[in-house]
C-alpha cells in the first residue's frame, strides 16, 4: 500500500510538473469556451488543444476482431508517421500543448523513429504517454523507453491465460506481455527511474470478465503502477455480440424492452473533447476524437493548413455546432463513452 501511494505521488508529480503559466490559461479559456458555447447554443473555441493524439503507425502485429487495424478494415491508407509531420505539429503546439498520446490506431513501436519522438515531445515540457501490446518490450526497447522520457505506458493485458487472452488478441502471446512488463520493471529499476507510470488495462469481452480479480492480482505481483479495468467498444452491439459481457457493470450497453441493445450513455449535447483536443493521424489528418478511426470527418490537413487555421475553422465550429444541437445523430458519437455526466 505504501508503495502504491508512492506511485501516486510520482504520477501526479509528473503531470504536475509539465504545467505552466500559459498551459493553465489555455486551460481555463478553453473551460471558458465549452460552458458559454453550452449556455448559447453555438461553439466558442478561445484557446488551443491542451491534449492530443498522435499515430505513429496504423500498422499491427495482432489481429484483434474489434479493432480496424487488426482487421486490416481501414478505408483510409496505411502509413508510418515521419519526423517532419511530428516536428511540424509539435512545434505549432508546445506552448499550450499539455499531454500528448502517441497512439490512435496501430502498434506504436512498429515505428522506427517513434521514440525519438517521444524524447522530443519531452524535451519540450509536454507529458507523454502510449498504449501497446508489449510484443516489442526486448530489454533494449524498454532501456531506451525509460529514457526517452516517457511519462505513462498502458499495456494491453485482455486475459490471464494464454486461452483467453487470445480470443481477443488474435496472434498474440500473453507470456511476452508478461515478459515486455517485467523488462520495463526492470530497466526503471536499473535507471532510477521513477517514469513512465506503468498501467495494465483490461478490456473487459465476454470471454475475459471471469479473470478481472485475476488480473488485478497478477499486475500487482508483477508490480506494475496500476490496473485499470475498462469497458469493450463493440462495434455491431444493437442485436447484440457474443463479444458483450453479461455483468452489467462491465458492458457499455443494456438491453432495451425490444431486446435490442443500446449504449448507456445518454448522448446529452455536448462533448468536451471537442474543445480540449483531437486526434492527429499517421499523415497529417485532424479528425475529431477517437471513435473516429476511420477518418470520416477529417477537419483538416496539417500538410495543406496550420493547426492554428484547422483549429478554430468553420468546418471545426460546424461539426462542435452539430455537437451541441444533436450528438445523437452524429454516427462517431453513437458509441460514445463521452462522461457527460461530469460536465452536465
Amino acid at each position: 500500500m505504501v508503495y502504491l501511494y508512492s506511485s501516486l505521488f510520482y504520477y501526479y508529480l509528473g503531470i504536475f510538473k509539465k504545467l505552466s503559466l500559459a498551459k493553465c490559461l489555455n486551460y481555463l479559456k478553453l473551460l471558458f469556451g465549452f460552458y458559454y458555447s453550452r449556455v448559447i447554443g453555438k461553439p466558442k473555441q478561445f484557446g488551443m488543444p491542451v491534449y492530443i493524439s498522435i499515430e505513429p503507425t496504423t500498422s499491427c502485429n495482432l489481429r484483434c476482431p474489434q479493432c480496424p487495424s487488426g482487421l486490416r478494415e481501414f478505408s483510409r491508407p496505411t502509413g508510418m508517421l515521419q519526423t517532419e509531420m511530428f516536428h511540424n505539429t509539435i512545434n505549432q503546439l508546445s506552448k499550450h500543448l499539455h499531454s500528448l498520446t502517441f497512439y490512435f490506431q496501430g502498434e506504436p513501436y512498429l515505428n522506427p523513429s517513434f521514440l525519438n519522438m517521444v524524447e522530443q515531445a519531452n524535451a519540450k515540457g509536454i507529458y507523454t504517454i502510449t498504449s501497446t501490446n508489449a510484443h516489442y518490450m526486448s530489454a533494449e526497447n524498454a532501456r531506451k523507453t525509460v529514457e526517452s522520457g516517457l511519462d505513462k505506458l498502458i499495456i494491453s493485458v485482455d486475459g490471464t491465460t494464454q486461452e483467453v487472452y487470445e480470443q481477443y488478441r488474435k496472434g498474440g502471446q500473453l507470456e511476452k506481455v508478461i515478459e515486455g512488463t517485467k523488462e520495463i520493471l526492470k530497466q526503471k529499476r536499473l535507471l532510477k527511474s521513477r517514469s513512465p507510470y506503468v498501467i495494465w488495462q483490461f478490456v473487459v469481452f465476454k470471454p475475459n470478465q471471469h479473470q478481472v480479480n485475476e488480473v488485478k492480482r497478477m499486475g500487482k505481483d508483477l508490480g506494475v503502477d496500476e490496473v485499470k479495468i475498462k469497458t469493450a467498444q463493440i462495434y455491431d452491439f444493437e442485436n447484440g455480440n457474443e463479444l458483450i459481457p453479461d455483468i452489467n457493470r462491465y458492458s457499455r450497453y443494456q438491453k432495451n424492452e425490444e431486446g435490442n441493445y443500446r449504449i448507456k450513455n445518454k448522448l446529452l449535447n455536448q462533448c468536451w473533447r471537442m474543445w480540449q483536443g483531437c486526434v492527429v493521424t499517421w499523415d497529417g489528418k485532424i479528425v475529431p476524437c477517437c471513435f473516429d478511426k476511420d477518418a470520416k470527418h477529417t477537419l483538416g490537413n496539417l500538410e495543406k493548413e496550420s493547426f492554428k487555421t484547422i483549429w478554430h475553422s468553420e468546418s471545426y465550429n460546424h461539426f462542435r455546432r452539430s455537437i451541441l444541437k444533436s450528438r445523437d445523430q452524429v454516427d462517431i458519437c453513437t458509441n460514445c463513452t463521452e462522461g457527460t455526466q461530469v460536465w452536465s
